[in-house]
């Protein structure tokens, strides 16, 4: 058997980092509307840890295998991202649709902030018990950093991303309704806020803060930071 090299492996970890990341991000925004009275997300089955029922062959799969390659071979800075299917919304079943949406896009984010410090908080235990295994430590940390990018990332206040729900409740109703018809043209936006480098300062702070929750040993022992 051809042992996997370290750009094969690293690469599959984040793949399968970014899985286990997105799809709780979005069944947590289906539940919430769930509870708030939206059955939309439970009719679609998308109230499942199940990532097939989440996966976007593209957003999911393709693209940040394709990134994580690129720069591991050109060693060009490129930022490794994805995404999932997004779990279907019908506000008008809430009693108060704006402030239903601050709810609903609040707990996507919410729901990687409790991945990444649960997941910090095991990577520790583990190696106060003298747990060292290098490659377990490089998905766990590879999971706080992906959770950590997708929530902050999903909190700039700019359509389709959840702080634009946040942003929404705050403005008055006519730019409300300005910002709800930008969301047609999201992926734009997106790609936008990816050129002007937006998403690059959103990993660096992410970086930051990963490592400030998993500890210099532990970040070395990665072998994600130097």
């Amino acid at each position: 058997m051809i042992p996997l090299s370290e750009t094969v492996l690293q690469a599959i970890f984040a793949v399968a980092a970014l899985l286990v990341c997105v799809v709780p991000h979005e069944v947590a925004h289906g539940l919430v509307a769930f509870r708030l009275g939206d059955p939309t997300a439970k009719r679609a089955g998308r109230l499942s840890l199940n990532p097939l029922r989440h996966l976007d062959p593209i957003g999911s799969v393709l693209l940040p295998l394709a990134l994580l390659l690129l720069r591991r071979f050109t060693g060009l800075p490129l930022v490794v991202f994805g995404w999932a299917k997004p779990v279907p919304i019908n506000p008008y079943y809430f009693r108060d649709p704006w402030r239903g949406m601050v709810w609903v896009g609040l707990a996507g984010p919410a729901t990687n902030f409790l991945l990444a410090g649960l997941t910090a908080l095991v990577g520790r235990l583990l190696l106060l018990l003298g747990l060292r295994h290098r490659y377990l430590f490089l998905f766990l940390a590879l999971l706080v950093l992906i959770s950590l990018v997708i929530a902050l990332f999903n909190l700039l206040p700019v359509p389709p991303l959840d702080g634009s729900r946040l942003l929404g409740y705050f403005l008055p109703l006519r730019w409300r309704l300005q910002l709800l018809r930008l969301e047609q043209f999201g992926i734009l936006i997106v790609a936008a806020l990816l050129l002007l480098g937006a998403l690059e300062v959103v990993v660096r702070g992410a970086e930051a803060l990963a490592v400030h929750l998993i500890g210099r040993d532990w970040a070395l022992l990665s072998g994600l930071w130097w």
